[in-house]
């Protein structure tokens, strides 16, 4: 199929949430001009995606597809209307779809802008659609104008995010790939860009200066030029048209029967929470220990132990946790006083969307106070496209230029917010030089700034030595930041952090100067809890007990892998013979870093010879040495396990060591295994395909 570019190759790199994208367009030589993809190649999974949803968008008309494993389609007399994608389309007269598949809330965020964008600037008539939340079934019925978009996220090595899953089981079914019954979806438009990381096998790009944000927004640009040319959609001034209309109710209070102060469900609200328990309805987990791990004056990194007790989960070793976090009181009083929110943040108010296809994306009615501390990503850093919005509502003509000028001039958003780490109250303090925003529309701040997503973490315990109790090891985030007085500080760390302090009754450093609502919405919690999901992972140990495992994991990343040598020093001491394991661990100093260090010392005691631990002090000698200096050293043990069969696995940073751990790896087998570069890196990569060569990196 010819390829057609559209503008510029665009890049990423790895953030949080880490993207990339390559952007362009197809058209296939036989079909009409209405049948296009824009597309950005990602991972994996949404390479996958995108190449069956192109197979899937064929030429010929055929049979309804198969779901998964069923023998039969559905009938249509079946079909849920709540759930059929069709009817919702058709009932409400949308013609562009903005789906997207979202683990930490960055892609659902981009289908929303997406979809505002598509409307305000094209007068379409969109919708923002979850994944999860339909049925395909009559896909291929779609109007032949109807503009379909998917905003795709992965997780782990390419996965789907758990939002996705089901989509991906229906678009990957035997039917859809048969070649005997192509696509009935010829004449449908779509577009897709994904998030994932450069670290991945099949990842496609390069490196771009700006980041994520920069990806996306010089990918929309590659991609609605076409797209308007194609469908003659003409361009208007763009207006700012709220998406959520934000009424006072003067005749309730916070204290009001019905009012969500930071509670996530209703069941919640009414002190009456109840399962499931899920990424949609956080279980209250009691966290039964927690204590610190580095002996360093300035930097912390924390073990917490989480009784899941009488919740639905259930874990697996290597699985992750998420934790909802609040933000700062502190944050939370800067964004309310430069909004001019400040005397009011109690209030109570209800919020609606303009849209009957669009979501609130958390209960209401609420207050602005538990809008910005529960409900809202206010320590995130701002994005370009936001500071165009809110340009318009300066209050002053200086800040609306300096605002415009950060909105359009992509160099001098990245000159001026690289390294400042501005949140939207610091940054439009700055901008205004203090003044308060007081015409902002309150839409424009909840659509700008997102839903406060949990964050996730590697499970560092076994679910076979304590199958009711978590553990989490987590460095806390703090990063001073140039030419401003108060560093960078992670939300969720930094709240784990303050739990610490509270539940061992220790007085915070002054320069921690962050307090939180530890006692729940209401301060009604009397001991020390958190909202908790399980998310289910493929980063497990091999199935057979004897296989060798080799485990690479600097500074938090050797988490997972605590949680493996727990689980094979329990199968040991119960009698049975376990395979070798190499765990490589990478600190700066033995003296204040060096994690689990009595731990390490019992499971060598456990499991004698077959476990040995090697460890890499970047700042004790005069060179710095990594882990893959001691992979290097190691080159012959490595070798011989791999011979046998071994599992490896890596698990840290995604930019700078696993890109050095997979380089000293191949080398390895070029000098151990007489192998040419090529085959060495052929050699690994089907390790991959197999699963065993497993990486969790960020």
């Amino acid at each position: 199929m010819p390829q057609i570019p559209v503008g510029e190759v665009y890049k990423a790199r790895e953030c949080i949430d880490v993207s990339f994208s390559n952007g362009g367009w197809f058209i296939d030589e036989n079909c009409d001009s209405r049948r296009m993809g824009l597309y950005a190649l990602i991972d994996p999974f949404v390479v996958g995606v995108i190449l069956l949803l192109i197979f899937y968008f064929g030429k010929r008309p055929r049979p309804k597809a198969k779901l998964g494993a069923c023998e039969t389609p559905r009938p249509e007399s079946e079909l849920d209307p709540s759930r059929d994608i069709v009817d919702i389309i058709k009932r409400t007269n949308k013609n562009c779809v903005v789906f997207y598949g979202s683990q930490t809330g960055t892609a659902e965020d981009y289908a929303a802008r997406l979809a505002k964008e598509g409307k305000s600037r094209f007068g379409l008539n969109t919708m923002v659609a979850d994944l999860e939340e339909y049925d395909y079934d009559r896909l291929g019925q779609l109007p032949r104008d109807t503009i379909l978009i998917f905003v795709l996220a992965t997780y782990g090595e390419g996965e789907p995010t758990d939002n996705a899953v089901d989509f991906h089981t229906f678009i990957t079914s035997g039917e859809l790939l048969s070649a005997d019954n192509p696509s009935p979806l010829r004449d449908l438009a779509f577009a897709a860009f994904g998030l994932g990381n450069s670290t991945y096998e099949n990842w496609r790009g390069r490196r771009w200066q700006g980041g994520v944000e920069e990806d996306f927004l010089a990918w929309k640009e590659s991609m609605w030029t076409p797209l308007a040319k194609m469908f003659g959609l003409k361009e208007r001034p763009t207006v700012y048209e709220p998406t959520f209309a934000i009424s006072p109710l003067d005749e309730l209070t916070p204290t009001s029967n019905g009012v969500f102060l930071g509670e996530p469900t209703i069941a919640a609200l009414r002190c009456a929470p109840q399962g499931p328990y899920n990424a949609h309805n956080p279980y209250l987990a009691v966290v039964s220990e927690s204590y610190e791990l580095f002996s360093s004056k300035d930097r912390n990194c924390l073990h917490l132990e989480i009784d899941i007790g009488d919740s639905n989960f259930s874990y697996t070793t290597g699985d992750h946790i998420a934790i909802w976090p609040n933000n700062p009181s502190e944050e939370v009083e800067s964004l309310l006083r430069i909004l001019n929110l400040w005397e009011t943040r109690n209030r109570v108010v209800d919020i609606k969307a303009v849209d009957s296809s669009v979501k609130v994306p958390f209960p209401t009615p609420t207050t602005f106070d538990a809008l910005f501390r529960y409900y809202l990503e206010i320590c995130a850093p701002v994005s370009r496209q936001l500071c165009a919005t809110l340009a318009s509502f300066a209050p002053s003509e200086e800040a609306k230029e300096r605002m415009a000028l950060l909105g359009r001039d992509r160099d001098h958003f990245i000159q001026e917010t690289r390294s400042a780490y501005f949140n939207l109250a610091s940054l439009l303090a700055r901008v205004s030089r203090g003044d308060a925003w007081r015409d902002v529309p309150h839409s424009a701040v909840i659509e700008g700034l997102g839903k406060l997503q949990p964050r996730y973490y590697s499970i560092s315990s076994s679910s076979l030595a304590q199958p009711r109790m978590v553990s989490i090891t987590a460095v806390v985030e703090s990063k001073a930041v140039k030419d401003q007085e108060k560093p960078f500080k992670g939300v969720a760390t930094n709240y784990l952090l303050a739990l610490k302090y509270h539940q061992n009754c220790e007085v915070p450093p002054e320069s921690f100067r962050l307090s939180y609502q530890l006692h729940g919405p209401r301060n009604t919690r009397k001991d020390v809890r958190l909202p908790i999901h399980i998310r289910h992972s493929h980063f497990r140990l091999p199935a057979d007990i004897k296989c060798p495992v080799i485990m690479i994991g600097p500074g938090t990343g050797v988490a997972p892998f605590r949680a493996f040598t727990q689980e094979r020093a329990r199968d040991a001491e119960q009698g049975q013979k376990v395979g070798q394991m190499l765990l490589f661990f990478g600190c700066r100093k033995s003296s204040e870093d060096l994690i689990y260090a009595a731990e390490w010392e019992r499971y060598k005691n456990v499991l004698g010879d077959a476990f040995e631990f090697i460890t890499a002090f970047s700042r004790e000698g005069a060179e710095k040495v990594y882990v893959q200096h001691r992979l290097r050293e190691h080159a012959r043990a490595i070798s011989g396990l791999v011979s046998q069969g071994a599992h490896i696995y890596i698990c840290g940073d995604a930019n700078s060591m696993a890109r050095q751990v997979n380089a000293a790896l191949v080398q390895i087998l070029v000098e151990q295994n007489n192998l040419s570069r090529p085959d060495a890196e052929k050699f690994l990569s089907d390790m991959k395909s197999r699963q065993q060569y497993q990486e969790d990196v960020w």
